[in-house]
């Protein structure tokens, strides 16, 4: 017979990214759900606007400023805590759409640092507080992009497939310890920043990505597969969940209405 898992009430997730889109949605349901939940991201503002928001609602929230990429911060983050149930990997991104022959190395870089290198570290310095809890999971929100590539996606696909091997292989390492590995691939999600920021700010591009799907994926949508999989049995592990709107096929075969 399994183990009862303990009472989400009593434990603690850290959700990385949470300042919009897809990480402050999974902290929104998280805490619905009863979690103890930690926000953090770069935007101060942002994650304390949501933590006072979720905090009034009833629910418990804290909010935690961190550049996951900052080893030295991360470190640091990770002493205020004894035990950690839940730590969801969200924070990352895309930057530009540019072929091989011509793409920036230096988005290239930020977009390893961010998905890749900032994943490693808070899930370096959590994991122990993840073993002592008894019942550990982590998440790692990687995409669709770490499963297939497409046309002007190199550097985002890279990181993507970078950050989906990091997961399985550390699904690997630690079998046997009380942690589980969740990884969550999303397609199109349409939010309120992932496409303006790929394209430098740039609106029209951004509403390109989208055009003529009826209905493409909300934040809330992938927050709720990620807190459906979070909250499974502990001895069910949800190894990879690839979700996509109906009018998606593939990265390169989207259905557009006219």
């Amino acid at each position: 017979m399994a183990t009862a898992a303990p009472s989400a009430a009593a434990r603690i997730a850290v959700v990385t990214g949470a300042s919009s889109g897809i990480g402050a949605a999974t902290a929104r349901r998280l805490a619905e759900a009863g979690y103890r939940v930690v926000l953090t991201a770069r935007r101060k503002d942002r994650i304390e606007a949501l933590a006072e928001q979720l905090t009034a609602a009833g629910h418990s929230a804290t909010a935690y400023p961190l550049d996951v990429t900052d080893r030295a911060a991360v470190d640091e983050f990770a002493t205020a805590f004894r035990t950690v149930g839940v730590l969801v990997n969200n924070a990352g991104g895309a930057l530009g759409a540019d072929p091989v022959a011509t793409g920036d190395p230096e988005q290239w870089r930020t977009m390893y640092e961010t998905n890749v290198l900032g994943t490693l570290n808070v899930t370096q310095a959590l994991l122990p507080k993840l073993d002592a809890s008894g019942d550990g999971t982590v998440v790692v929100v990687s995409s669709t992009a770490g499963h297939a590539t497409y046309e002007g996606g190199a550097g985002y696909v890279a990181a993507k497939h970078a950050e989906h091997v990091l997961a399985e292989t550390l699904r690997l390492e630690i079998v046997g310890r009380p942690v589980r590995v969740i990884e969550i691939a999303p397609g199109m999600v349409r939010t309120e920043e992932f496409a303006l920021t790929r394209f430098g700010g740039d609106e029209e591009k951004a509403a390109k990505v989208y055009q003529g799907v009826a209905e493409p994926l909300t934040a809330d949508d992938v927050a709720d597969t990620i807190t459906w999989a979070v909250t499974r049995p502990s001895h069910v592990n949800i190894d990879l969940l690839v979700v996509r709107p109906r009018a998606q096929a593939s990265n390169t075969k989207v259905h557009r209405e006219s």
